[in-house]
């Protein structure tokens, strides 16, 4: 597979996942009963491990690994900061005001690793300027 080929996927990917998390969590805040259908619980892994895997292969494609690359270094802390607070907002959240909390924050994270991805700094968006 191509660089190129598999950079699309991985883009392609990040769009899904990032917008098949936001209608989750626009269906947590308003407690639909959708988010207990298998295919919602189902599909956001089978595009994620999608992602995870094109992520992998860009980074050794491109030399470019975890704490070698900071930019990288970054966006793998993001990245968990991103799951832990989309596991609180989706599943572990005790209230549904804590749930909300950590899903504009696991938002805020996922525009920070996207951001990072964009301008290849571990600053990201807060670089600009």
């Amino acid at each position: 597979m191509t660089y190129a080929l598999l950079k699309h996927l991985h883009v392609g990917m990040v769009i899904l996942s990032g917008a098949g998390f936001f209608l989750r969590g626009l269906l947590m805040a308003r407690e639909s009963p959708l988010l207990t259908q298998r295919w919602v619980k189902v599909v956001p892994h089978i595009t994620d491990t999608a992602l995870l895997a094109a992520a992998i292969g860009l980074s050794v494609m491109s030399a470019q690994y975890p704490f070698v690359a900071t930019w990288v270094t970054a966006k793998v802390f993001g990245l968990i900061a991103y799951i832990i607070l989309g596991s609180l907002a989706l599943k572990a959240g005790r209230t549904r005001r804590v749930r909300i909390t950590a899903w504009l924050a696991a938002l805020a994270a996922f525009g920070y690793v996207a951001s990072v991805a964009l301008t290849k700094n571990p600053l990201g968006f807060i670089s600009v300027g």
